[in-house]
């Protein structure tokens, strides 16, 4: 298995679909929203195996200060591969310098994201306007 990583924004929209329906995320009920969502990200990275897109992540950023980083998604096959690790990784160094680098985790992706580097934020708490039903 050769996993190629990649930053360009060259992808299909059904490609990107079958990977949020196979991981049962409600933003795949928005098709054309999710596609340009993440077609206009900040940065986008990708890994596939061959033509297959197996993972996706994107960082939305001001582009100085402040990063977000909204999506990773690895498909369940590929999940505890180190995929989704060296995705962080690469968003992670490409925003190094920046103040904040800011994402929301619920679950086991709590974990996985600390194993990243991330920690909680102070005593904050995230709020949300939500429309999806997975969390």
């Amino acid at each position: 298995m050769e996993i190629i990583f990649s930053e360009t924004k060259d992808i299909p929209q059904e490609a990107i679909l079958n990977l949020y329906r196979l991981l049962h995320w409600s933003s795949a009920n928005k098709p054309d929203a999710l596609y340009q969502g993440l077609m206009n990200s900040h940065s986008l990275i990708t890994a596939w195996d061959g033509d297959q897109l197996i993972g996706v992540g994107n960082a939305i950023s001001d582009g100085s200060l402040v990063v977000y980083y909204p999506h990773l998604a690895v498909h369940p096959e590929y999940q505890g591969k180190g995929i989704g690790r060296r995705i962080v990784a690469k968003l992670s160094k490409r925003y190094k310098d920046f103040h904040q680098q800011v994402l929301v985790a619920d679950g086991e992706a709590v974990g996985f994201y600390q194993k990243c580097g991330f920690k909680k934020a102070g005593q904050t708490v995230p709020l949300w306007i939500y429309q999806g039903d997975e969390h």
